[in-house]
């Protein structure tokens, strides 16, 4: 599915990360259309996002060929989670606290940005929360002990445990002044970025040195992670501010990643206008890019094909998120999900998902309108 041939069918994801999901309310409706099994192989893999992993008999159902292997978002979710007057509370990796009241609320919203009172982000560093490596490497080896088992002859996708480089530093910082530091303390931003990277690396450590150990290195044919360059019209900074701070710690955290498993694909899940930055991040290392936000300028999914489609794997894409998977009728989710396929899957190098999750707003019908399509015309 990754080496740009044509298959007997175009292949099909969901749930081999947790950007390739759905999110459980939409899940529940749309087994219970149809009365399957509402079941999760891993309640929860984020609960931030409402993110559930089917389980494995409605996976080989809907013919899903990826399976995740990977740490959850919340290591200890149920254990770690509090309940005040029905609003649930979590803290993540980087201490910044999520909160969710199921009456009103259909993802967690963030509550605390630990690092935005003080003055300036380089005097702030120390104040980061330091993570306990030995419990969570245990955390996170018990979480890929269970998943390994079901990835048989499938890809096998190491998914990341934490958000990308500048999404975490937005939300360890705060919005508006990470946006200011980016402007008068260009080195504090990234020393940032210099301790999430070191972050990553010791997680992909974690699972590496368990893979290897296990002797499971092969079943991992992708390694996935991610950082949300673009907004719908440009990228979030300046170009040439990516390609400075940016871009290059990627390639840090790629080049590690291939040195220790070169067999493994890279994925980079990176939404928005980022066209003009894609030829860097092919450099860098990305073999995939997900979600193919077509949607966004310049992300004409014609013009990716043509220009890049040698060079990665376009995973997603499949159909519009925030238009038509959404608020159209079956017919019109129909007719999208062909007129991508008829673009996208010549020459193979395309996996189908949507743009992104399948989301709460996502009607039942429509879900199925897309299945059904690809397995009715998604074939070669």
């Amino acid at each position: 599915m990754l080496e740009h041939r044509e298959g007997d069918r175009v292949p099909y994801d969901l749930g081999g990360t947790t950007v390739t999901a759905i999110t459980r309310n939409a899940y529940v409706q749309a087994m219970r259309m149809r009365g399957l099994k509402e079941d999760f192989g891993a309640e929860h893999i984020d609960p931030i996002q409402q993110i559930v992993i089917p389980g494995e008999d409605i996976l080989d159902y809907l013919k899903a060929d990826a399976r995740r292997i990977g740490a959850h978002r919340i290591p200890d979710y149920p254990g770690k989670r509090k309940i005040r007057r029905k609003v649930i509370e979590v803290v993540d990796f980087y201490g910044c606290r999520w909160q969710h009241d199921p009456e009103k609320d259909i993802y967690f919203n963030q509550v605390s940005f630990p690092l935005e009172k003080y003055d300036t982000l380089s005097g702030a560093l120390q104040y980061l929360p330091e993570t306990n490596w030995d419990d969570y490497a245990r955390s996170v080896r018990q979480d890929l002990d269970g998943q390994v088992a079901y990835i048989g002859d499938r890809c096998g996708i190491a998914d990341r445990n934490t958000a990308g480089l500048t999404e975490n530093s937005l939300r360890i910082r705060g919005y508006e002044k990470w946006y200011m530091d980016t402007l008068i303390d260009l080195p504090g931003v990234e020393a940032l970025l210099d301790r999430i990277v070191e972050d990553k690396i010791r997680y992909w450590d974690i699972l590496i040195d368990w893979a290897l150990s296990t002797g499971n290195e092969q079943k991992i044919q992708v390694v996935s992670e991610c950082d949300d360059l673009g907004s719908q019209s440009s990228t979030i900074l300046e170009v040439d501010k990516l390609r400075q701070v940016v871009i290059p710690r990627l390639k840090i955290i790629f080049s590690h990643l291939k040195q220790c498993l070169p067999h493994a694909k890279i994925f980079f899940h990176c939404c928005g206008a980022i066209r003009e930055v894609i030829p860097d991040l092919i450099e860098a290392g990305v073999d995939i890019l997900n979600p193919v936000q077509f949607t966004a300028k310049g992300m004409e999914l014609r013009g990716l094909k043509k220009d890049f489609g040698d060079a990665l794997t376009f995973w997603g894409g499949g159909v519009d998120t925030q238009t038509v998977l959404n608020n159209g009728t079956p017919q019109q989710v129909e007719d999208q999900v062909k007129e991508i396929l008829d673009i996208m899957a010549p020459g193979g190098g395309f996996v189908f998902a949507p743009v992104h999750n399948i989301q709460d707003d996502v009607p039942a019908a429509n879900f199925w309108a897309m299945w059904d399509t690809l397995q009715d015309y998604g074939k070669y």
